[in-house]
């Protein structure tokens, strides 16, 4: 089973202190009736072919220790039993007519008019329909939009599933660094990831409105550009003025690439969709710090490439030698750091990281990616939506 933090540790570790925003952005697209009671949550699920995960990602949700009031999956051009299988769940099954922007487009045909029924204190817990959440996910989330009214939405903090072989390991060591990255950020969230993240129903109102104005794109909460639809929505939320927080107790597990075929193209997707969508935004306060990190991760993977280089090229001449002395303590040092991090993915996790070639050529495959992202950004290829497909369970 892939380990994961328990269900009791963010009244410990993931608690923000309360703080009463001075300003809370104002909701252009108010709605028409006050809210009255406990916020409702609902559930959206967009699917494109998923039929082998519906059932186990209905019941997820259904076992929230805060309780969704319905759940509604978008059947977007599936040519499976997706639509049919959710159907004899008990979920509203809406499927999409002519859509040609992928996910951005199948929430951009299903939001607007969803939004328009609900009340300005509602949520909705919007997640991959390949995905499974935590029970205490949405209490978790409810707590601290609760609490903050400056926060827009709270993104999970996702782990890999299990199987996947080698790859599939890797990969689980990656996600559980990142939530713990996330953790000493102070749960600040860069991403309100797609996996599943709970956001303000006025929110959303909002950014559907300042489309055109404040926000690019047309009318609609996504640009129906974007290749990453939670990055291209996270910044649109963030130029208005809102917060992000991913707590590392929202936890979700996604699928994990089970071939490297699928890995590239899984990382292809994700870095052209950053890139692209900094490109819509331009230079602004949000985007100079995700900018800022894109150039010194593009920098890193230079001087990677220098180091690696030189280390041939020394090796071919005959100078290069083991390091010795005072070296092996930075070394030392990283294996440590690398080893530590995975911890909580178990003693198997543990003694892959200490395989340092192994992660080595697991960061080089997507040093690889990042650049041919950039060529593909500069060529302007077009990109094809790439998904797994699966049999009914």
């Amino acid at each position: 089973m892939t380990a994961v933090p328990g269900k009791d540790e963010w009244k410990s570790r993931d608690q923000v202190p309360v703080r009463r925003s001075p300003h809370v952005p104002s909701d252009p697209a108010a709605p028409r009736r006050p809210a009255v009671g406990s916020p409702a949550i609902v559930a959206v699920l967009p699917a494109h072919d998923e039929q082998s995960r519906p059932a186990v990602v209905i019941e997820s949700v259904r076992a929230q220790h805060r309780s969704v009031s319905r759940i509604i999956v978008i059947a977007d051009r599936c040519t499976d039993r997706t639509a049919a299988i959710a159907r004899r769940h008990g979920c509203q099954v809406i499927e999409t007519v002519g859509n040609k922007n992928l996910k951005a487009g199948a929430l951009n045909q299903v939001l607007p008019k969803l939004l328009d029924t609900l009340d300005e204190a509602e949520l909705l817990l919007i997640m991959d329909a390949d995905s499974t959440i935590c029970p205490e996910f949405t209490a978790v989330a409810h707590h601290y939009l609760h609490a903050r009214l400056e926060v827009a939405a709270i993104g999970g903090v996702f782990y890999g599933q299990d199987g996947a072989g080698l790859l599939g390991a890797l990969q689980r060591n990656e996600y559980v660094r990142y939530a713990s990255e996330v953790a000493r950020r102070k749960a600040r969230a860069t991403v309100l990831t797609g996996t599943a993240s709970v956001f303000r129903a006025s929110v959303l109102r909002a950014v559907a409105a300042a489309r055109g104005t404040r926000l690019p794109g047309p009318q609609g909460c996504v640009h129906p550009a974007a290749l990453t639809e939670d990055n291209e929505i996270t910044l649109a939320v963030k130029h208005l003025g809102w917060v992000t927080l991913s707590p590392r107790s929202c936890r979700g597990v996604t699928e994990s690439m089970p071939t490297w075929r699928e890995f590239v193209r899984q990382r292809l997707r994700w870095q052209r969709g950053t890139l692209e969508n900094l490109q819509i935004y331009g230079l602004t306060r949000v985007t100079l710090p995700c900018i800022l990190k894109q150039c010194s991760m593009y920098f890193g993977i230079v001087a990677v490439s220098l180091m690696l280089f030189t280390s041939a090229l020394f090796v071919y001449l005959g100078l290069y030698t083991a390091p010795h002395g005072w070296l092996w303590i930075p070394l030392t040092v990283f294996t440590a750091e690398r080893i530590w991090t995975v911890r909580r993915q178990g003693l198997r996790a543990m003694a892959l990281a200490a395989l340092l070639v192994l992660e080595f050529a697991y960061d080089g495959v997507q040093q690889w990616v990042h650049i041919r992202a950039v060529a593909d950004v500069t060529r302007r290829k077009s990109h094809q939506w790439h998904h797994l497909a699966g049999e009914e369970r």
